[in-house]
């Protein structure tokens, strides 16, 4: 199961992309909100959580993913429950993902120490001694990180071609005719 984590202002297209493409390569996903089911997006999208950071089933738990939006990563940040979380997958050998402002949460828990990994431009102080790389999306091990909002596509793809295959990804990207 891979878990994409909503803290009320994630960054819709960084949450919402990713999942629609990860389930087009047939991969199980909910979203998990924190302070309830409904939770508001950024850009004033509220998305209906399939489960409660509380409720997510951790010993099923394959990746969990971080949205950005400045608003998304403070509710993670001040979401003890999520934290644990990805703590959790990171120490149980999981995959973490995060993408915009989200990767700077992952920095501060250690996880990105002498990795490769993006983040939104202008943050790159806040992610300790991460190698920062110049693309939209990077995996390093079980690590994946993405640029910005604009990245999500990209973002969503390196998900599917990390927990399924090149060929799958390859084909999702033809289906969706994305040509960057």
């Amino acid at each position: 199961m891979v878990y994409i984590v909503l803290g009320t202002g994630f960054e819709d297209v960084e949450a919402v992309a990713p999942c629609d493409i990860l389930r087009r390569g047939g991969v199980d996903v909910q979203f998990a909100g924190i302070g309830g089911l409904e939770v508001k997006g950024s850009n004033g999208i509220t998305v209906k959580a399939d489960v409660t950071v509380e409720d997510m089933d951790l010993e099923n738990l394959e990746m969990i993913v971080l949205p950005g939006g400045m608003g998304g990563v403070h509710s993670i940040l001040a979401c003890e429950t999520a934290l644990n979380a990805v703590h959790y997958a990171w120490e149980n050998g999981r995959y973490v993902a995060a993408i915009c402002a989200a990767p700077t949460i992952l920095a501060k828990l250690g996880i990105t120490d002498g990795k490769k990994a993006v983040c939104y431009p202008g943050l790159e102080g806040n992610m300790g001694s991460a190698q920062m790389q110049d693309a939209n999306a990077v995996r390093d091990g079980r690590l994946v990180t993405g640029r910005a909002p604009g990245a999500a596509l990209d973002f969503g793809l390196k998900l599917l071609e990390t927990l399924k295959d090149a060929e799958t990804a390859a084909r999702v990207r033809s289906d969706l005719v994305y040509r960057p």
